[in-house]
């Protein structure tokens, strides 16, 4: 059975019999090889007429893989075949399965052919494989091979023979090149664990070693490799054990709920490898009954290798202990200094003067002696799992250096106290101190020495000499990543300086205005007598308590600020390197038209490839040459565009690549037919002498002109022409209006006429005036308006619809007579006119006949005549510039944006043929594809449809889309869902987060090289002909490689693909295009269930197929589950794609695993499965919700070239790519979104690659250097939850593996963000907890450690520190209110009122909250903007996103991010959190934002908001308005944001019904018990149980810190009970405990009426009504009592309700903690009911007000424009759509 005839098996029972032999037989089926099926290129039969053969280089290589050699190597097997090659062999010899063998047979021969032409020079014979392309990769693929074996001291089993034999050396690198691919192409999960497969390749070189050796030496005794045979053996044999030792692992985290420490995760296994032992535990052939293997959940003897995670806060200072000393000492210091200075001293450093002084600083040694042993203590205590009988140096390490600190700590605080206690030998022991600091201080000194000299610390750190080991021993485990990673000198002066200038701001404003200020307000409480306490005197009179929470929220802000220095110093720096790279200099397309001439002659230097310039690139005079163009480029010196004239090659290269963009924008339905017409340049045509600029350059040029002639009567010829060429575009509209005229009138009169040649004659006449330059001597110039108006009325008639040849006979009469009688400065008579050959001999056409049987108009069918027809007439009358042409906005965006982008410093385009390969891996799950019917008409509850609010949000694109169909023959609009519907739903898809989109950009990759190849090769007569055959968008089909032309039919390609149908050599020239795009490019979208969905007739199956039979390079690779019987299952990862010939889907690869591929994360695991189909050098990561422009794809071969340059002292591994947000339109919300992420990918990332070289990976389109990531780990992590947040890990991996990362603005990729508030929210909950993993991960520990003190500042605030700090701004929040609050119900508050002091503190810290609310996030904004698009435009932005409010936003957002990255820390239980990428037109209801944001703010702002209602009733200080909001204002909007954001941002958020129905939906809910399968949507039970989740899995560690923090809810009711009339006065202790009874009583009564409830209100009601109303009247009886006999108040009722509801949560909330005792017992139920009862309770406090604003008239409407206010200026009309209006029956 031919594998062409194959069903792709799917699960199923008995299904795939014939690929579940284990020998793996099923492709061995093959009869005819021609017919066997391919990936890229048929390289199994080199006779095959494919373009990619006809390539020298590609028969090279597959020449070289057919010399097997003759030794026993190609003879173990006992049937030599000549036929084979080197991959069959290692097949059979090592037991790969066959398919694994054809994909890296293929992988090989594509790379080396790729590297052979990129040679700058071909070798003699290019027929044969050049040794020193095979040596290079060689060296590439095995470094991190070579650099394990060195790490390890063993001797590497790589043996190339003498290279003085090149066939034999360049068939021994040929081997071992194919068996570390083979390895790792079957690898599986491995691939994950490189030093594993270092490992394994190691012994199976050696077994490869053994057997390739010469047949005279074997005396026939060669031994069989131990994976030897057919089949899958080595799958079997080799990966499967390691496999199911991780499987094993991952199946004892629980799912990844048990803690990190008590399981062996992908790093974990890897970095057992980094140790000798591993040749002992493991052997060869691996022993599973040895202790590394962990089989069936049973682990035998390995742990934890190289960092144990465990889950805490305190792991923030064990990473960054550095950053924390550094605080902490400064901190103690300044302190010192501000407490003693006095008024005398002018400066703080005078006080140093002081002896004791500079002695009390000396304390810092102290302090940091102490830090140090914590440190030490920390590491023991978390790593203490790492210690064996393998281990035991680490632990001796350990040991010691918490001894060494401890006598560091003890040592300091012996001297300094016996320096102020032993009075007469003080000076002696200040010596001594002063002498133990310089010693402690000298590991610091060496440090800077280091940084100083990189060079230094990286050959420290990379070599592995013994004694260099043994040396830096004490200070850092010795571990294979992690070493030299120091970045060179210039580099670090670079960041170091950035920092030190960041550190000096940060210290000088902390001392001036946060340490200085509260010096004396701090003295004046600690002198505080007599203190009148409100409750009991718990701490004395010191009156610390008072002391510490002053301090507290200035401490915390203290640590924090320097996060937002970082922000305005990176805004500044960032803006500095973005000038400096030409970012923002055409904003425009008014500043694209100044520039264009200068950008013909860019686009040609830049993405025309000129080899000979190409090749010198690296000269230096070269070098010099290029910065001198780019100059004249970017200026216009010299002005090149000169050399542009329209018979030149340049100019139609040029000409064919705008007008394919143009052509493209009108695909995408940015552009209208009519804009095309403006915007494209023209082929050469109707013999014009000058460059066709696009109309839109020549708009009103040429009446200019004619005023200019007007104005210039009496000037000369050479005067006014020289006037009028001042402006190129002018000259040019004169130019090409009056050849088009002189053309125009040749076309339509008849040949062989008296007319014709009268015409002739009077242009001849002109002609001859110009050249002898009298043309203002014989003619008016004054008549030339005349002659303009004819001109316009004569092609106004020709552009009409319906053709009157009479009244064009009188437009072309009336010319006439102006040209005869009124444009002569001398006047002829009719016999001088005669006789010059200017009017009539026939007295008939004298008489009036004039042009009356002479006129014959071209065919209507002509579109090309009459398209320069409707050129000439802009060219005519156009009196506007055109500024507003494109008029969409997204087309002007990218327009502005690529042309600006080619005056940037960008590398050379090489030829296509040379240009590094690459490939594009999209990870897919279950994603849209495309937008079916069903969800285009789908309406929601406000009328709503989404193809209808797309018509709203874009309606200018579906404008110009029904413009396109009624092109292809639609007729009336109705017929779009049933004719059209194919491409209405792509329409839609396309404005989407859809596969669709997504395919549809990442092939633009393909359709650009095809293009440069055709433009590298071409003659100049082929891209003529390409340019004259340039057909009219009118005419002619605008399809991509994506776009259907009907539904149910084929794609039609593009008209405009480029091709030579024309020359002879067509086929040919075709076939070269198509194979170089072919070889250079593929895109693998890796569909993870694409077989399941087959099987289950899935539409997106269906929709899959499609895009591949439409997209020729597309691939999908999957993952195929076949039942192989007995409950066995069989995994495949599959490769597949559509062939063109046979129309159906081909199967070209199927490779066995050795099980499920998820063990780990999803969406790496489904990355690592596909990355074995990618080819080339490099590989783009790109999502699911990206998007790609051709233009943009025209760059990317310069972009590739990024890989060979140096920056700094290495050669980059990751180019970052710049992206650009298309989601930012569709609502207010979505902008805001827009606008954070725009700055974070444009100005954030270009400051962390340049000065600070910490840019890492964060799932943005960057772009890898592939052999690199192959051999180390791949693409991104996958480990279960510690990886969640899997594509930084790339990025942390590339750093410690000593690579670098840049960035790149020239180019740009699109990408969609969540845009809705809720689908947000769970983005920044997914991110804030991937960011709380990373802060128990190892790499994240690794960095901080390794990296320099300064590139470690850099490290921790942009990643993890941000996080944090964000949490420190809410933690500030709650500081400050407490500490009031404690404050004032204390009676401190009382006694510090007369400090004077106390008011200036107070505005200190509204200051720094200020700063807090608005710097974080506007300024990075503002700056950005303000560069690329100008000051005024950033303000305005910035100011229209205020008055939408989009602080509320921010400040929402910082709550989610606060509240998950804490959590995660605490208590884990990250995961992955889908948030939907669909459009914001549904109504959230009251129940699902409640569930989403109960826990994350709304409880949060209630407790906040009620300690604020509490501090303004008992406060002194909040009698005096003023004074109350100036200190609270922040904190109520921070309370008012957490409450109100859900609703503000939620579609008819504040409609009546709906919030009416959403009370009654909440009630529904609440009540509803539900059952086993009840989800958290339907029941609040189910929900409430599903939000303890994250206790049921945390440790102790995580429960006591949950205990300790609800403890806060009971202060409530010990503060507030002493201000209860009922309390007296009184103090003691006793009024807090008698306070229970209250607790007590109430909880209580709630029993017995629930109880009650439950027991009769069913069937006897009436008992039940009976009971509410004892208690009720008993409750009435005890308030009067106590009026009565008490001294309670009426007012100490609502105060109660403050003090004892927190109370009852509190309980509640430690209940929950302790559930896994409490849930058994009766208590339960009351926990539950109670917890019911608190969540009714706040959902009616965050009801309430939005409630009354949905009362409120206007409200509705406000927020709607709010919400909407972005989509209101494209267009949308929502005032409609909400009234559901709908006008439009599409």
């Amino acid at each position: 059975m031919s594998l062409h005839q194959r069903r792709t098996p799917s699960r199923r029972s008995g299904g795939g019999s014939n690929l579940d032999n284990d020998d793996d037989t099923a492709s061995t089926s093959i009869q005819d090889p021609s017919q066997q099926p391919y990936n890229i290129i048929p390289i199994h039969n080199l006779l095959a007429d494919h373009p990619s053969l006809r390539y020298p280089e590609v028969r090279a290589v597959t020449t070289a893989l057919r010399n097997v050699g003759n030794g026993a190597f190609g003879k173990l097997t006992g049937d030599y075949d000549p036929n084979k090659d080197i991959f069959d062999y290692l097949g059979i010899n090592f037991g790969f399965q066959l398919d694994n063998v054809r994909n890296q047979r293929e992988h090989l021969v594509l790379h080396l052919a790729n590297s052979q032409m990129r040679l700058p020079s071909p070798p003699m014979n290019i027929d044969s494989l050049e040794p020193s392309v095979v040596r290079r990769f060689r060296r590439k693929l095995l470094r991190n091979y070579t650099s394990w074996c060195s790490y390890l001291g063993v001797t590497s089993n790589v043996e190339i023979p003498d290279r003085r034999n090149a066939l034999a050396a360049t068939r021994g690198e040929l081997l071992y090149v194919g068996l570390f691919l083979l390895i790792w192409g079957e690898a599986a999960n491995l691939r994950f664990v490189p030093e594993c497969i270092c490992y394994i390749y190691h012994h199976m070189a050696k077994e490869l070693n053994e057997i390739d050796t010469p047949e005279e030496e074997t005396h026939n005794c060669t031994r069989r490799p131990y994976t030897f045979g057919k089949g899958d053996k080595f799958l079997k044999l080799v990966v499967t054990p390691f496999y199911q030792t991780i499987k094993s692992e991952v199946d004892r985290s629980r799912n990844g709920t048990a803690p990190h420490s008590s399981w062996r995760n992908y790093d974990d296994i890897n970095e057992y490898f980094w140790s000798n032992h591993c040749f002992k535990k493991i052997s060869w052939p691996p022993d599973v009954g040895k202790g590394f293997f962990s089989i069936e959940g049973k682990r035998k003897g390995v742990g934890k290798t190289g960092f144990v995670e465990q889950r805490s806060f305190l792991n923030v200072f064990r990473s960054f202990d550095r950053l924390w000393i550094m605080h902490l000492l400064f901190l103690q210091a300044a302190i010192i200094v501000a407490w003693e200075e006095e008024s005398k001293w002018a400066y703080p450093w005078q006080v140093l003067r002081n002896r004791d002084a500079q002695f009390r600083v000396l304390s810092v040694f102290i302090t940091w002696a102490g830090l140090r042993l914590f440190q030490s203590l920390l590491d023991f205590f978390t790593q203490y799992g790492l210690v064996s009988s393998e281990t035991r140096w680490l632990g001796l390490r350990m040991v010691l250096k918490i001894v060494a600190a401890a006598v560091w700590t003890a040592a300091f605080v012996v001297i300094y106290v016996l320096v102020w206690r032993w009075s007469s030998k003080a000076e002696v022991m200040q010596k001594v101190f002063l002498i133990a600091a310089l010693v402690y201080l000298l590991p610091e000194v060496l440090a800077v020495v280091l940084l100083v000299l990189p060079w230094v610390r990286n050959f420290l750190e990379e070599t592995n000499w013994r004694i260099f080991n043994a040396l830096t021993w004490w200070f850092q485990t010795r571990i294979f990543v992690g070493r030299g990673l120091s970045e060179g000198i210039v580099d670090s002066m670079k960041y170091s300086v950035f920092w030190i200038l960041i550190l000096a701001a940060k210290f000088s404003f902390s001392f001036y205005f946060q340490i200085m200020p509260m010096v004396e307000p701090t003295k004046a409480v600690w002198k505080l007598k007599r203190i009148d306490y409100d409750w009991p005197e718990l701490f004395g009179i010191t009156n610390r308590l008072a002391v510490g929470l002053l301090w507290l929220p200035v401490l915390l802000i203290y640590l924090m600020d320097i996060q937002i220095w970082y922000s305005i110093f990176s805004s500044l720096v960032g803006s500095l390197v973005g000038l400096f790279d030409h970012l923002g200099e055409i904003r425009n397309i008014q500043q694209l038209r100044l520039r264009f001439q200068f950008f013909a002659s860019a686009l040609q230097f830049n993405l025309i490839s000129q080899e000979q310039q190409f090749r010198t690139r690296s000269t230096m005079m070269n070098k010099f040459n290029d910065v001198i163009h780019r100059l004249k480029l970017r200026y216009g010196l010299g002005r090149p565009y000169n050399k542009l004239e329209s018979n030149q090659l340049g100019a139609n290269k040029f000409t064919l690549l705008w007008n394919e963009i143009i052509s493209i924008f009108r695909e995408e339905d940015i552009l209208s037919d009519h804009e095309v017409e403006l915007l494209e340049l023209p082929a050469n045509a109707w013999n014009i002498r000058v460059i066709r600029w696009p109309c839109f350059l020549l708009s009103n040029e040429l009446l200019l002109a004619l005023s200019q002639a007007r104005e210039l009567l009496d000037a000369s010829d050479k005067r006014l022409w020289r006037k009028i060429s001042k402006h190129e575009y002018r000259r040019c509209a004169i130019i090409e209006a009056y050849d088009s005229i002189k053309h125009l009138l040749s076309v339509i009169l008849k040949d062989n006429t008296e007319d014709k040649s009268i015409i002739f004659n009077i242009f001849a006449e002109i002609d001859d005036s110009i050249r002898i330059q009298k043309f203002t001597k014989m003619y008016k110039t004054t008549a030339v308006q005349q002659i303009h108006a004819k001109l316009v009325s004569l092609v106004d008639f020709l552009n009409k619809p319906k053709k009157d040849l009479n009244k064009l006979v009188n437009a072309l009469q009336a010319l006439y007579e102006v040209l005869i009688q009124d444009f002569p400065n001398v006047k002829r008579t009719s016999e001088q006119l005669k006789e010059d050959g200017l009017a009539p001999l026939s007295p008939a056409t004298n008489s009036g006949l004039l042009f009356e049987n002479s006129i014959e108009l071209p065919d209507i069918e002509n579109a090309t005549f009459y398209r320069q027809v409707r050129r000439l007439r802009i060219i005519l009358t156009s009196r506007d510039s055109m500024v507003n042409v494109p008029i969409n906005l997204e087309a002007r965006r990218r327009i502005a944006f690529f042309s600006n982008s080619l005056f940037m410093n960008i590398p050379h385009a090489p030829q296509v043929e040379k240009m590094m390969a690459f490939s594009v891996l999209t990870p897919y799950y279950n994603e849209e594809v495309l937008y079916n019917k069903e969800q285009l008409r789908t309406e929601n509850e406000d009328g709503v449809s989404t193809l209808f609010y797309l018509q709203k949000i874009y309606d200018d694109e579906w404008r110009n889309f029904l413009e396109r169909m009624r092109r292809e023959g639609m007729v009336y609009e109705n017929e779009i869902w049933n004719n059209k519907l194919k491409d209405l739903r792509f329409w839609a898809s396309y404005r989407g987060q859809t596969l669709a989109r997504t395919v549809r950009g990442m092939m633009y990759y393909h359709r650009a090289l095809r293009m440069l190849a055709f433009l590298d090769s071409a003659s100049e007569m082929d891209i003529r002909e390409r340019s004259e055959d340039l057909a009219p968008v009118s005419s002619k089909r605008q399809g991509t490689e994506m776009e259907p032309q009907a539904s149910g039919s084929d794609v039609s390609r593009s008209s405009r693909s480029i091709s030579r149908m024309n020359s002879e050599a067509s086929v040919a020239f075709r076939g070269h295009e198509y194979g170089t795009a072919l070889m250079k490019y593929t895109y693998v979208v890796a569909c993870q269930i694409y077989g399941t969905q087959k099987a289950k007739k899935d539409p997106h199956a269906e929709e899959i197929l499609y895009l591949m039979r439409n997209n020729e390079a597309l691939r999908v690779a999957y993952v195929d589950e076949v039942d192989a019987g007995r409950e066995e299952v069989h995994y495949y990862s599959v490769l597949v794609k559509f062939d063109q010939e046979l129309q159906k889907e081909l199967e070209i690869y199927r490779i066995r695993l050795p099980g499920p591929i998820k063990l780990g994360e999803g969406k790496p695991e489904n990355q690592n499965h596909a990355f074995i189909f990618t080819r080339g050098d490099a590989v783009q990561t790109i999502d699911m919700n990206q998007d790609n422009y051709f233009e943009e794809a025209l760059k990317m071969r310069n972009l590739l070239e990024e890989f060979t340059a140096y920056y700094g002292i290495r050669k980059p591994k990751i180019l970052g790519v710049r992206e650009h947000i298309f989601t930012g339109s569709v609502s207010s919300l979505a902008w805001f979104m827009s606008a954070q992420e725009m700055s974070f990918v444009t100005l954030g990332q270009r400051v962390l690659a340049n000065p600070l070289k910490v840019r890492l990976h964060y799932g943005h389109p960057d772009v890898f250097n592939r052999f690199w990531f192959l051999t180390r780990g791949g693409l991104s992590k996958a480990s279960r939850v510690i990886n969640i947040s899997e594509d930084i890990f790339a990025g942390f991996n590339c750093t410690l593996r000593g690579g670098t990362v840049t960035h790149h603005e020239y180019i740009q990729v699109g990408k969609g963000r969540d845009v809705g508030l809720n689908q947000v929210s769970m983005f920044e909950a997914k991110v804030a907890s991937g960011n709380g993993e990373q802060v128990l991960s190892r790499d994240v520990y690794r960095l901080g450690h390794r990296l320099d003190f300064f590139r470690m500042l850099s490290f921790f605030y942009t990643t993890v520190g941000f996080f944090f700090n964000t949490m420190m701004v809410v933690l500030t929040v709650y500081a400050f209110i407490w500490g009031r609050l404690i404050l004032a119900l204390s009676g401190i508050e009382k006694a510090m009122k007369t400090s004077a002091n106390n008011k200036a503190f107070t505005a200190i810290l509204n200051q720094q909250f200020i700063i807090q609310l608005g710097l974080f996030t506007a300024l990075p904004m503002i700056v950005e903007n303000s560069l690329e698009h100008g000051f005024l435009n950033a303000v305005w932005e910035f100011l229209t996103m205020q008055f939408q409010l989009s602080s509320v936003f921010y400040s929402f957002s910082m709550g989610t991010r606060t509240h998950f990255f804490g959590r995660t820390i605490l208590h884990g239980g990250a995961k992955y959190r889908a948030t939907g990428r669909g459009f914001v037109v549904q109504h959230k209801s009251f129940a699902e934002n409640y569930r989403l944001y109960a826990r994350s703010h709304f409880v949060k702002a209630i407790e906040l908001g009620m300690a604020l209602v509490i501090y303004a009733s008992h406060s002194p200080l909040a009698k005096n308005t003023f004074v109350f909001i100036a200190m609270t204002v922040s904190s109520w909007f921070l309370v008012i944001a957490w409450i109100m954001a859900p609703f503000v941002f939620n579609p008819s958020g504040f409609d009546w019904l709906k919030t009416v129905y959403d009370f009654d939906d909440f009630m529904n809910w609440i009540w509803y018990s539900g059952g086993v399968f009840t989800k958290a949507e339907q029941s609040w039970e189910t929900w409430w149980y599903e939000e303890q989740d994250h206790l049921r899995t945390t440790g102790f560690c995580g429960k006591l810190s949950e205990i300790i923090l609800d403890l806060r809810f009971f202060f409530f009711q010990f503060g507030i009970v002493y201000h209860l009339g009922i309390a007296n006065g009184s103090t003691s202790i006793f009024v807090y405990l008698l306070s229970w009874i209250y607790v007590f009583a109430v909880v209580g009564i709630y029993i017995i009426v629930s109880s009650a409830r439950e027991k009769y209100e069913a069937k006897q009601h009436i008992y039940y009504r009976l009971v509410q109303f004892l208690v009720i009247v008993f409750t009435i009886l005890v308030i009067v009592v106590l009026l009565k006999f008490t001294a309670l108040k009426a007012m100490d009722l609502l105060s109660s309700v403050l003090a004892f509801i927190p109370t009852g949560y509190g309980l509640i909330s430690i209940a929950q903690v302790f559930r896994p005792s409490l849930q058994s017992t009766v208590m339960w139920d009351t926990v539950v009911s109670l917890a019911r009862f608190y969540d009714m309770l706040f959902a009616v406090i965050v009801m309430a007000p939005v409630a009354f604003l949905s009362w409120m008239p206007g409200f509705q409407s406000m927020q709607t424009r709010i919400l909407f206010n972005e989509a209101f200026s494209r267009g949308l009309h929502i005032s409609r759509i909400l009234a559901s209006k709908r006008t439009n029956n599409i």
